[in-house]
């Protein structure tokens, strides 16, 4: 039953996300350059739509500020990091090696992802903290995001003290790493919510100090 609610939870976040950039991709075919569709000319629009709507996204994420962009760079490592790891553990766990990849090994001892997720979200984090710089904040999100996921993909075993990756008492890590995604999508749509109430309604520069011949 846990089990099934899990893939049910995980087939509407995709179906939710796929959604969201269908009707994206049909408001930029809308109101952009691609011709409206009618026969013959489906494809020639479509593939114009698909360019301007990557247009479109990049353009955002340029004019985006460096809280919004590292915000999303998380996501989206996270995100992309957590389904490549679930898509390269069950690779391996049918087929054995698939090219370089296979289960890691210090002697006789296997090392679990969630290791190098460890490392890799300390010393990402650690940076972070010594450089104290936001534009470097974007681009430390990424692995941060990666070792993140490394590391909540396996939150399982670190609660049962065993490997439970692929019994049903595993899809703890799932369902833990679904509502982080959930989260970190709520967070960026709640930055961008309140950035745009802060130009509409904060002035453009900073606020004069009490006290000021200004007041």
């Amino acid at each position: 039953m846990r089990l099934q609610a899990t893939y049910a939870l995980g087939a509407v976040a995709v179906a939710a996300t796929g959604t969201a950039v269908m009707l994206e991709y049909a408001h930029v075919w809308r109101r952009g350059h691609a011709p409206a569709p009618r026969r013959g000319a489906v494809l020639k629009g479509g593939r114009i739509a698909a360019l301007e709507t990557v247009s479109v996204a990049v353009e955002g994420y340029r004019s985006g500020s460096t809280r919004e962009n590292a915000l999303l760079n998380l996501l989206l490592s996270f995100s992309g990091t957590f389904a490549a790891a679930r898509a390269t553990t069950h690779a391996i766990r049918r087929w054995g090696t698939i090219g370089p990849l296979g289960h890691m090994r210090l002697g006789e001892r296997h090392i679990h992802h969630l290791v190098p997720g460890i490392v890799i979200a300390l010393l990402t984090g650690t940076g972070a903290i010594v450089a104290r710089n936001q534009q470097t904040d974007v681009w430390l999100a990424l692995p941060f995001g990666a070792g993140a996921a490394l590391t909540l993909d396996e939150a399982a075993l670190l609660i049962e003290l065993e490997d439970v990756y692929w019994s049903e008492e595993g899809v703890v890590s799932v369902q833990i790493t679904l509502a982080a995604i959930a989260a970190l999508a709520c967070l960026v749509l709640a930055g961008r919510v309140m950035q745009r109430g802060e130009r509409k309604l904060l002035p453009a520069g900073p606020a004069a100090p009490v006290g000021s011949p200004d007041e």
